[in-house]
């Protein structure tokens, strides 16, 4: 019997697929808890018209996360640290601070998660931080450390 899975089914395939499975199997485990749905040239068709829409929607969050990248490419935002004598700083600025001062300053609502920083920023001066908008998309960020 050929069923499309509705959920990920262990060692069966993944949500989405059309599998063969024995007729028992399907009516007793697959249909009965809802993991998937007979395999009818209706739910072909719906199965066929959901994938559709998903590649569209996943399009469409490709373009805006490039234009986004985009538009930040072109902005830089400026972090005010504390520093001593001779220039040495006292601390350092995390991807929270980052995050909050492009809230602020750049009315820009970036998930402080996305931002790749191998590690603190601890000196002054002009730093490039990447942000991850989109799997396939990478920004990147300028950030001025500035005496403060």
């Amino acid at each position: 019997m050929e069923v499309i899975l509705l959920e990920d089914v262990k060692s069966l395939g993944k949500k989405g697929e059309r599998v063969s499975v024995s007729e028992g199997y399907a009516r007793n485990c697959i249909l009965k808890k809802k993991l998937g749905v007979e395999a009818t040239a209706k739910n072909l068709n719906d199965l066929k018209l959901k994938k559709a829409n998903e590649e569209k929607i996943a399009k469409e969050k490709l373009e805006e996360a490039k234009k986004l990248a985009e538009e930040i490419k072109e902005m830089s935002l400026t972090v005010k640290m504390k520093s001593g004598e001779g220039g040495k700083t006292f601390g350092s600025i995390s991807t929270k601070e980052i995050a909050k001062e492009a809230k602020e300053q750049l009315k820009l609502d970036i998930d402080k998660k996305k931002m790749v920083l191998d590690e603190p920023i601890r000196t002054l001066g002009t730093h490039v931080i990447a942000i991850k908008l989109h799997k396939d998309v990478t920004a990147q960020l300028s950030v001025k450390v500035v005496e403060g």
